[in-house]
């Protein structure tokens, strides 16, 4: 299993009106967290699209317990608990508060794709080698 952690400080323009991290920005907040885990392993997602091959959401869910509010400093936990395969990965997300309290959880399955046409590809030999060691 491979795990990676982000933080996000909560910015006052991502709340709604009672004064929580509106719902669409935990997309946002998903995504960071996979660009720093991809960093961390040594992959380049700028990298991977100039070859031709881009990771679009194929599904995403998330269940919320507790709300975010502005100022809070966030850690975002990502999971892969399976290796890729086929065309696809699914990454799982924990969100925490400062007092380690679980705030969302979520996943989002991404799918591999040639850029040119938008078909499904086999994940890229790069990815599945980075992270074989976790497997």
């Amino acid at each position: 299993m491979f795990s990676s952690d982000a933080q996000i400080r909560v910015r006052y323009a991502e709340t709604d009106q009672m004064g929580y991290v509106y719902h669409g920005n935990y997309a946002a907040y998903f995504e960071v967290a996979r660009t720093e885990a991809f960093r961390q392993l040594g992959i380049s997602y700028k990298e991977m699209e100039a070859a031709g091959v881009g990771m679009p959401v194929g599904e995403l869910r998330t269940k919320f317990r507790r709300p975010a509010r502005y100022d809070d400093l966030l850690t975002v936990r990502l999971l892969l608990r399976k290796p890729a395969r086929g065309a696809s990965v699914l990454f799982e997300y924990e969100v925490y508060n400062e007092a380690r309290e679980l705030l969302t959880e979520g996943h989002t399955l991404m799918v591999f794709v040639k850029l040119a046409s938008g078909r499904p590809v086999p994940v890229p030999a790069d990815v599945v080698d980075r992270l074989a060691p976790y497997f």
